[in-house]
């Protein structure tokens, strides 16, 4: 029983080693919130190849929310892939976001664009009441 017990706990600490993964071309998400980034590389078709977020990288709380935190993240996405270019899809209005471009450019990928696609609203939903400190 014990030794089952052992058995579990080993199997479950040991993680696997992410493969690399090559692809000629890829999407790359950033979601950058007001408290967590969340780096996505897709291939064209949107099957999803590496993802992170700073969470995953080990940071927490606050800290989740800054920008080496990015920076980390994606550098922690795009460490598994090899791609000659890639699209950038940012999403979201944190301070992560422009840290985050700035790692996925010095990470050696040419882009072909960057896209803006942060969702705005047209005036649908009444914003909730505004926040009394």
């Amino acid at each position: 029983m014990a030794k089952a017990r052992l058995n579990f706990l080993l199997r479950r600490t040991r993680r696997r080693r992410k493969s690399m993964r090559r692809i000629p071309k890829g999407v790359i998400h950033v979601q950058a919130g007001f408290n967590n980034t969340i780096v996505t590389v897709t291939d064209v078709r949107g099957q999803v190849v590496s993802s992170s977020s700073a969470g995953n990288c080990g940071f927490r709380g606050k800290r989740k929310a800054s920008p080496f935190a990015a920076e980390t993240t994606a550098e922690t996405a795009l460490s598994t892939v090899v791609m000659q270019r890639a699209e950038v899809l940012i999403k979201g209005a944190g301070i992560g976001r422009d840290a985050a471009l700035r790692a996925i450019f010095t990470s050696g990928i040419r882009l072909t664009f960057v896209r803006d696609i942060t969702p705005l609203p047209h005036n649908g939903c009444r914003p909730p009441k505004k926040r009394r400190v």
